[in-house]
């Protein structure tokens, strides 16, 4: 049984990977372009209008982890007629959002700006990305539910072809637009909107060609169903406040460090793109957690969930102990092929263990984020996000004056024990009730 869970693990694992992988790549080939035009200005534009999407669709994240949760269950009981139900009850409040998004996109926009401090020029090409780029709204919203439809039915390979797709078609439709009809910032903006659809074309095709079958069980009379619908909504909504909280944590982390300074924070900036490599990898295993302990727990398999649960923690202690010795021996190479800046790399050492203990003290809270979405056990998921933000905040202002910015880095690692210890202790519900 270790065997066969295992390779279900990998099977939709490494496919995830590699999506989470392309993802950076999509605002990369953005930035590697304006790189050669000639302007700072052009990468500045990009830089802040690719965080303000980032916020805003980072957000609507829940469009895709609550509809793997409730799908992966569904696809337990083999309810194909709620499977089809999910569906469709996802990608329409992703468009519903996507529409609000369109609708109120100046007032978003004028409230962006109000708190980000940039040049006139960078200001007025950013204003110009985003105008153009938030038209990719319905595709961005739009594929998240389907991504999550894909991982509940224990595919996640659908969703690593379309995010190959987007890269391939954005690097091409931007090369073409930039350097052959010399639109700039403009082409740069209607590169990656086309790469967006191109993807939601992609996932809707090989719907069509993989489960075109299971529109013959799509019940329209029961698709509003008062009950199927509350819990939808209530499911999405404590992962939409989760992810609030997450937000918070995150922004002030990046605000905490500008606020001391230039130095500290090309440091932090650079020691968190070794948090984000390694929750790239813990996150594919998380999108296993999510896929498989629906499943299960739709299937009432309570032998097969605990199973799934040891071999995900097996494989997330084995993988942080790989990381913990890459980073000890590697990271600061890893650093220097970031900067060649040598009074930010000599300040990075004097930080540069709290790096190494994130593997092993984060990597529980990405299981537990996967587990507790396919359980849509989303409630416990949320309050334990809550007291672990609130503990991050209180252990940085309590010391703040005595630590500096070593106080951030603590009250962070703290942060990500917190949310897997709860999610730990508030676990053993879902173990013992399924």
């Amino acid at each position: 049984m270790k065997k066969q869970i295992n390779r279900q693990i990998l099977q939709i694992a490494i496919p995830s990977i590699v999506s989470n992988i392309t993802v950076p790549l999509l605002g990369l080939v953005d930035v590697t372009i304006t790189g050669h035009l000639g302007s700072a200005s052009y990468i500045g534009s990009i830089a802040v209008g690719g965080m303000l999407f980032n916020i805003i669709y980072w957000i609507f994240g829940f469009l895709r982890m609550g509809t793997s949760g409730m799908t992966s269950q569904a696809y337990g009981r083999n309810d194909q007629n709620e499977i089809t139900r999910l569906l469709v009850r996802s990608v329409g409040a992703g468009l519903l959002i996507a529409l609000s998004l369109l609708i109120l996109q100046y007032p978003i926009q004028a409230i962006a700006f109000t708190f980000i401090q940039a040049t006139q020029e960078v200001e007025r090409f950013s204003r110009l990305y985003f105008r153009i780029c938030i038209w990719g709204a319905p595709a961005v919203l739009g594929l998240y539910s389907f991504s999550g439809w894909f991982i509940g039915m224990q595919n996640s390979k659908i969703p690593m072809f379309v995010a190959i797709t987007q890269n391939i078609v954005n690097i091409v439709v931007s090369l073409l637009l930039v350097f052959v009809l010399k639109m700039k910032i403009e082409g740069i903006a209607i590169g990656t909107v086309v790469a967006q659809y191109a993807g939601l074309a992609m996932a809707c095709f090989l719907w069509i060609r993989y489960y075109g079958a299971l529109r013959k069980h799509m019940d329209w009379h029961s698709l509003l169903d008062k009950e199927a619908m509350s819990r939808f909504f209530r499911i999405n909504r404590d992962i939409f406040l989760r992810t609030l909280c997450l937000v918070a944590v995150t922004m002030f982390f990046t605000s905490a460090g500008a606020a001391q300074g230039e130095i500290i924070l090309a440091v932090n900036t650079l020691l968190m793109q070794l948090f984000t490599l390694f929750s790239y990898i813990m996150d594919g295993f998380a999108y296993a957690g999510e896929a498989l302990a629906g499943r299960y727990i739709g299937a009432c398999d309570r032998t097969r969930l605990y199973q799934t649960v040891c071999q995900l923690f097996g494989w997330g202690a084995g993988l942080s102990v790989v990381f913990t010795l890459l980073y000890s021996t590697g990271g600061h190479s890893f650093l220097q092929l970031l900067t060649n800046e040598e009074t930010v790399i000599h300040e990075a050492g004097n930080y540069f263990y709290w790096i190494l203990a994130i593997p092993l003290t984060g990597f529980s809270a990405f299981l537990f984020d996967g587990i507790f979405i396919g359980a849509t056990a989303t409630n416990l998921m949320l309050r334990s996000m809550f007291i672990a933000s609130a503990g991050f905040f209180l252990l940085y202002y309590g010391l703040k004056p005595s630590m500096g910015n070593h106080a951030l880095w603590l009250a962070f690692i703290v942060y990500l024990l917190l949310r897997g210890a709860m999610q730990g202790f508030l676990g053993r519900k879902i173990l013992e009730n399924d």
